[in-house]
């Protein structure tokens, strides 16, 4: 399930672009003709992913049958041109009803005028508060399901090196994290023991990677008016993770650049511990069994962090009957679809009531965990128009720090260009 972060990243370039397109534009895209006279069409990035559109789809066929008003039209799209899909129809003003998004990019959209709020005849509140897109204190979307990052080890390999099993109640200290590295290193049997994933690129790095900031008590965006990040992502406690980051890759516990899987790589035994997400959590139960570890992220000073937000579901303000558009996705809320759409993409479940469908995350299951993971320590990327730009200079930050490069003199030039985009689109208030 790594796709989801891939895919985000493709987002986040063309949000970019047509966050670009929004400043000098009178207003948003619209949907036209779209939702009226009975037909409606939803546009989706899962082409390529048979299982999710199969889900999709489903819940639309079922949709359909429920009520004769409107007919629903599912365009599925490969997740390389949805998103040029999406900034090329906004810009013509020929968006369709109803879109799926990136959960961080729904405030850029948002500000854009791209979505219009939700009127749900559903309680959100039931909802993981991570499947929610929000900006302005308004809701222009809604997801079925989340993931959550972890570390994955083995038993096996940890009771041999004398290493405590983080928990929930006590997650690792940076401390015992270091310390457990050294163990390992030392037995000479990993090249690198742990794999932080530092081949990706895109989202995957502000994904990944923020929340180990956030956990020293940095962040990317000062966000109590998410008008600077002067201070938060270039302050003592980043030059603290930065340092640190750059550390475990000096000390060889960290390859500068991994395998293009890493799961597959710790199921193959070439590194002791894992960093990635819920979505290899089933296929390594399958290889590791009993042996499989799932253990929360490291506490760095400001307790375990991790990214929350995936795809979700917005109206267009364009649509030709936004009521009809709101109607559907409120059906789709249904516990059985949700948990429908979580088992085909091996992602937690939005709400309680569909966790208890999905084998593994009923109460007491093993994948229950990477649930509590996301409600005790998810932290939203920053509900900000600005975040597509953030992602960006904050990924190419890393990836200098990760080759090596000064901290400061990185962290103070990625706080720098952010503030003038901040300022070059008027503080990304209200339109």
């Amino acid at each position: 399930m790594r796709r989801t972060i891939w895919r985000t990243a493709i987002a986040i370039a063309a949000v970019g672009i047509m966050g670009g397109m929004t400043a000098c534009s009178s207003g948003g895209g619209g949907a036209g003709n779209d939702g009226k006279n009975g037909q409606m069409t939803l546009w989706t990035h899962n082409a390529g992913n048979k299982a999710e559109l199969a889900a999709i789809k489903q819940i639309v066929d079922d949709y359909n049958a429920s009520q004769s008003k409107t007919k629903i039209k599912v365009q599925a799209f490969p997740q390389d041109s949805y998103n040029d899909s999406v900034a090329a129809a906004a810009s013509a003003k020929k968006l369709p009803c109803i879109v799926d998004i990136d959960g961080p990019n729904v405030p850029n959209w948002a500000w854009a005028k791209y979505l219009a709020p939700l009127d749900l005849s559903v309680d959100l509140d039931k909802n993981l508060p991570t499947t929610l897109g929000k900006w302005n204190d308004k809701v222009y979307s809604v997801g079925y399901y989340d993931v959550a990052l972890a570390m994955l080890s083995r038993k096996s390999v940890l009771d041999e090196a004398g290493i405590r099993i983080a928990t929930v109640e006590q997650p690792w200290t940076r401390d015992e994290l270091d310390g457990a590295l050294a163990k390992l290193k030392a037995e000479g049997k990993w090249d690198y023991p742990l794999d932080l994933g530092t081949a990706g690129t895109g989202e995957w790095l502000p994904y990944a990677y923020s929340p180990f900031l956030q956990s020293f008590g940095g962040d990317l965006i000062n966000r109590k008016d998410f008008q600077s990040a002067d201070g938060v992502l270039n302050g003592d406690a980043a030059h603290d993770w930065a340092s640190w980051f750059q550390g475990l890759i000096d000390n060889g516990y960290v390859a500068k650049k991994s395998g293009t899987d890493s799961t597959l790589d710790f199921q193959n035994g070439k590194s002791a511990i894992v960093y990635t997400g819920s979505w290899a959590g089933q296929s390594s139960l399958d290889v590791l069994g009993d042996d499989l570890v799932v253990m929360p992220s490291v506490d760095l000073g400001d307790g375990p962090k991790i990214g929350g937000g995936s795809w979700q579901w917005g109206v267009t303000t364009g649509c030709g009957n936004p009521k009809a558009a709101m109607d559907y996705l409120s059906f789709s809320l249904q516990p059985k679809y949700i948990a429908a759409v979580a088992s085909a993409t091996g992602t937690i479940p939005a709400t309680d009531e569909a966790a208890a469908l999905v084998p593994g995350y009923e109460p007491g299951g093993f994948f229950q965990q990477f649930r509590t993971f996301s409600k005790e320590y998810a932290v939203l990327r920053p509900e900000t128009p600005a975040y597509p730009f953030i992602a960006t200079e904050f990924g190419n930050a890393t990836k200098d720090i990760i080759n090596g490069g000064d901290p400061k003199k990185t962290l103070d030039a990625a706080v720098k260009a952010i503030d003038a985009n901040i300022k070059s689109n008027g503080g990304f208030t209200q339109k």
